[in-house]
């Protein structure tokens, strides 16, 4: 891609000097003519979403029209659903028959419709005479896996996000005011961080330059080595985020078969959770999604139910307390006991001191993430501009929930409150229903975790590094079906090495979910301001050429950009701050709980008698 700063009139390189100028006919043949040296026909698709070569500014341009021509298709899309009603219409839009089948979502030319390497040098690309091209084959394939409406993106994101399970353990860990103040807090913070993420999909993506991950994102604002950066840190946040739930399945199946050895049981649940690795596509979990939403809401009403008429289950709680263990509750343990401030060190279900305290904190920011999954939901999306729509009302919801079912089971519960709050559940007939329940939502969860997180790995790594076919493909399915099992047999071991269920949540939460959630959101917009802001008059992209023009460029570009949409680049960088240092501070107070726990000895790892 040829990019020419500077005032407009420099001289082009020999090879361009037919572009420059030329007539759009005259383009376009020149563009067909396969002697003429100075023209590279640009590739469309997956691959080309990291074309090196491919300016912000042309990403900017496609990304317009896709909207432009989104809002046309979704105008006939919706007709059949309003016919239906409320409820179909809540159903979302009616794939057609181009969508009901997934196909290779690879770079293609327009003039050859076959896979092309990146253009070299500066050559500059011939764009096609038509921008908006609704049937173009590389079209078709770009949008082939485009099917999910914004109802099942209310149920994709409250699965991901909705851990009301964990919400009393928050207050026991703070106390009555500062985890409610904290709970509305982060829920705004998260709504407002998840509608970040959606602008920025909103202006930079498109079916030519499709966007997949927050990898994608960075790369078209600040280059390839964060891009790099980001999917290793995404990688790795997603295998420990499917960790976190094995191990908290487990610790569900010890409960209920106390007998059997843990590690035998985490055997059982890596079995069950390798059995959701055929789905490839996350419409496939949509259905699964839909019913995690209401086993959540019978398996809600169980435990307020329980919580009212019986005492808490203390036997778990205690196990997995140094400081109620230093206290002799193991012996007599005392009534439930709730806070209107901080707990002290003996009613701390997790460490003692201030870390006690973050960690409750950590178990917030643990309960509201989910943003890592924002970009695949989008990109799986007919018509992302609707996605605010299933995003606000998934985190009101769930706010909801949270502030409900948190202060009302802590009341009751007080210092027992347990972060797996199934396990603390009294009489043991509710305890086993609510466990299955567990169980089922959290094995749809892990599924959901599994897909994404190993479709970063299989396209970020395997297809980019190793040449591996797209996952669409017949070979690529097998792949796909082959490197499921290893990831599961690696998060097993990881999951059964690290047994403290508490500290490793908290851990995972504080340096992953945080910034996922809150930091690297807001650095993203902040930088989705600064370059549009940075533009000058006369700039941009031609898309009748190729060619991009700016008239400046380094440290003074950014700084001008910066300002020129102060109002929203200053609060979006001290929003960025702010989650960096409370990332940095959670993570502190996790580290110090997983110390404290196994020093112990709590806590065992690879014992059949390990209490998670």
């Amino acid at each position: 891609m040829s990019m020419l700063p500077g005032q407009p009139g420099i001289t082009a390189p020999t090879e361009l000097s037919k572009e420059i100028g030329a007539a759009p006919e005259e383009l376009r043949r020149l563009s067909l003519d396969e002697k003429h040296q100075g023209v590279l026909q640009r590739q469309w698709g997956l691959q080309a979403r990291i074309d090196p070569t491919v300016t912000f500014e042309e990403f900017q341009f496609w990304a317009k029209i896709e909207r432009e021509m989104e809002v046309e298709e979704n105008k006939h899309h919706i007709e059949p659903a309003k016919s239906g009603g409320i409820f179909g219409f809540l159903k979302g839009t009616k794939n057609t028959s181009a969508n009901d089948h997934s196909t290779e979502l690879a770079g293609q030319s327009e003039k050859t419709g076959t896979v092309m390497a990146n253009p070299v040098g500066d050559l500059a690309p011939i764009a096609p005479s038509m921008t908006h091209d609704y049937d173009a084959d590389w079209r078709k394939a770009a949008r082939a896996l485009r099917t999910v409406g914004w109802v099942n993106i209310f149920y994709l994101i409250t699965t991901d996000i909705l851990g009301w399970s964990q919400t009393p353990y928050v207050f026991a860990n703070t106390g009555y005011a500062l985890g409610a103040g904290m709970f509305v807090l982060m829920g705004f913070a998260a709504g407002a961080a998840g509608l970040m993420i959606w602008w920025t999909f909103i202006k930079l993506d498109s079916s030519r330059y499709p966007m997949v991950s927050f990898g994608d994102a960075y790369f078209r604002l600040f280059g390839p080595w964060v891009r790099h950066f980001i999917n290793v840190l995404q990688s790795i946040q997603m295998f420990l985020t499917v960790c976190v739930i094995l191990l908290g399945q487990t610790s569900i199946l010890k409960q209920l078969i106390p007998q059997s050895c843990f590690i035998g049981l985490g055997v059982f649940s890596l079995v069950v959770c390798m059995m959701g690795g055929y789905m490839r596509s996350l419409k496939a979990i949509g259905w699964f999604a839909n019913s995690a939403v209401w086993i959540n809401i019978v398996s809600f009403i169980i435990i307020m139910a329980a919580a009212a008429t019986h005492a808490p289950d203390t036997t778990i709680v205690i196990a997995a307390s140094p400081g109620m263990q230093a206290a002799g509750f193991d012996k007599n343990p005392p009534p439930p006991t709730t806070f209107v401030g901080v707990p002290p060190d003996s009613y701390q279900p997790t460490g003692t001191g201030f870390s006690a305290q973050f960690n409750g904190v950590n178990s917030i920011t643990y309960a509201y993430s989910g943003a890592l999954l924002f970009m695949a939901f989008l990109a799986e999306m007919r018509h992302p501009m609707d996605f605010w729509k299933g995003v606000l009302m998934a985190q009101a919801f769930i706010a909801c929930v949270y502030l409900l079912f948190g202060l009302y089971v802590y009341s009751r519960y007080g210092q027992y409150s347990y972060s797996i709050i199934n396990q603390v559940v009294s009489p043991v007939s509710l305890q086993i229903v609510s466990n299955v329940f567990g169980l089922l939502t959290g094995w749809i969860a892990v599924w959901m975790y599994f897909n994404v997180g190993l479709k970063t790995v299989y396209v970020e790594v395997g297809q980019e590094v190793f040449g591996l076919p797209p996952i669409p493909s017949k070979k690529g399915k097998w792949f796909w079906l082959t490197l499921g099992p290893l990831y599961w047999i690696l998060g097993f071991i990881f999951a059964m090495s690290v047994p403290d269920f508490n500290g490793f949540t908290s851990f995972v939460g504080g340096l992953f979910s945080f910034n996922f959630t809150y930091s690297f959101s807001g650095l993203m917009f902040t930088g989705l301001m600064i370059q549009e802001g940075a533009r000058l008059p006369g700039e941009g992209f031609d898309p009748s050429t190729g060619i991009t023009t700016r008239h400046d460029k380094g440290l003074k570009r950014w700084v001008r950009g910066f300002f020129k949409k102060w109002y929203l680049s200053i609060p979006a960088l001290l929003f960025t701050c702010a989650g960096f240092a409370a990332s940095g501070m959670g993570t502190w107070a996790a580290t110090l709980a997983l110390i404290e726990a196994f020093a112990g000895g709590v806590a065992t790892s690879w014992s059949c008698s390990t209490t998670a």
